[in-house]
C-alpha cells in the first residue's frame, strides 16, 4: 500500500510539472509571433550554438568537480571521472524522469547504497553544494543589474542590488560557519567554482544571443537569463521549461525590448540541456548497475 502511495504521489507530481510547463508555453507562444519565432530560431549560426553547447557543459564539468569536493569532506573518495557520469546521470533525471526520485535523489540513493556511508551525510554535501550555486546566482544577478535597463526605470533599486553583491558571500560563509561547520575549509575555492560555473552558463547565453545576431541589449537578456534561471530552481516545471520562457517574454516586454530573442534564446538553452542531459541515459541503469561497473573500474585502474 506504501509503495502505491509513493507511486500516486510521483504520477500527480509528474502530471502537474508537465501541465505547468505546457500551460507556461502555451501562454508563451500564444502571445508570440510564432513565425518570426521560428525564422529567428532557424536563422541560428551553428558555430556559435556550438560554442554555446560547449560552455554549458563546461558549466557541468565545473559543477561535478565543486560537487566532489562536498564529497570528500564526508568521505566520500570517488574518482573524478565516476563523480562526473554520475553526475550526468542525475541531469538524465533531472530533464526526463519529472516527478520521479530526481538527480539528487538518484545520486544520494546510488553513493549510500554503494559506499554505506551515512544518507544524511550524502544529503548534506549534495544539499550544500545547490546552495553554494544559488548563492553565485543571486550574486552574478545582482552584478548585472546595474549596467541593465532595469537600472534606468528602477534606479531606486540598485543600491540593493549592490548591497546583495556586498552581503552574499559574507551570509553565505554565516551560514556555512553555523549550519556546516565541516565545509568551512573549502569555502574559498568551492565559491569560486561556483561563480566560475554560473559565468560559463551567462557565457553559453551570450554566444546563444550572438547565434540569434542580436545586435544589442545583451546585458538586459543576460540578466533575464540569470533571473529565469532562479525561476527554474523551484521543481514545478519539466527541466525548466515553460518558466524561463514566460519570465523573459514578460521581463522583455516590461523593459520595452523584443521578446522573440529571448524566447528563442530560452527554447535553445533548454535543447541544449536536454541533449547534453541524454549522455546521463548510457550510464544509467536499475539500482546503478551500470555506474557501479564504472565504479569498479576506476577502483581497478587506480590499483
Amino acid at each position: 500500500m506504501a509503495k502505491k502511495s509513493i507511486s500516486k504521489k510521483k504520477l500527480a507530481r509528474t502530471i502537474f510539472q508537465l501541465a505547468v510547463s505546457i500551460i507556461a508555453l502555451y501562454i508563451v507562444l500564444a502571445k508570440t509571433d510564432t513565425a518570426k519565432l521560428l525564422e529567428v530560431i532557424s536563422t541560428a549560426s551553428p558555430w556559435h550554438l556550438l560554442v554555446a553547447f560547449l560552455f554549458f557543459n563546461l558549466s557541468k564539468v565545473l559543477n561535478a568537480l565543486r560537487l566532489n569536493r562536498f564529497f570528500r569532506v564526508i568521505g566520500l573518495n570517488l574518482t573524478e571521472r565516476y563523480n562526473l557520469l554520475l553526475y550526468y546521470v542525475g541531469m538524465f533525471y533531472n530533464m526526463f524522469l519529472p516527478g520521479g526520485i530526481g538527480g539528487d535523489g538518484y545520486k544520494i540513493y546510488v553513493l549510500q547504497k554503494q559506499h554505506g556511508i551515512r544518507m544524511l551525510n550524502v544529503f548534506n554535501a549534495v544539499f550544500w553544494d545547490r546552495v553554494a550555486g544559488i548563492f553565485a546566482l543571486v550574486f552574478l544577478t545582482a552584478a548585472l543589474l546595474p549596467p541593465s535597463t532595469f537600472a534606468v526605470l528602477h534606479g531606486e533599486y540598485i543600491p540593493a542590488a549592490y548591497a546583495v553583491l556586498a552581503l552574499s558571500y559574507p551570509l553565505s560563509w554565516l551560514l556555512t560557519r553555523l549550519l556546516y561547520k565541516q565545509f568551512t575549509p573549502i569555502f574559498l575555492v568551492t565559491s569560486l567554482e561556483s561563480i566560475l560555473i554560473q559565468a560559463a552558463q551567462v557565457v553559453s547565453a551570450w554566444f546563444i544571443l550572438l547565434a540569434l545576431s542580436l545586435p544589442s541589449n545583451h546585458i538586459d537578456y543576460l540578466a533575464i537569463f540569470l533571473v529565469s534561471t532562479v525561476a527554474t530552481i523551484l521543481p514545478i516545471t519539466v527541466g525548466g521549461a515553460g518558466a524561463r520562457e514566460i519570465t523573459f517574454f514578460y521581463s522583455l516586454n516590461y523593459l520595452g525590448l523584443e521578446p522573440n530573442t529571448g524566447v528563442a534564446l530560452s527554447l535553445i538553452f533548454f535543447a541544449i540541456s536536454a541533449v547534453s542531459a541524454l549522455v546521463g541515459m548510457l550510464f544509467q541503469g536499475k539500482s546503478g548497475k551500470r555506474m557501479k561497473k564504472v565504479k569498479g573500474m576506476d577502483e581497478g585502474n587506480a590499483g
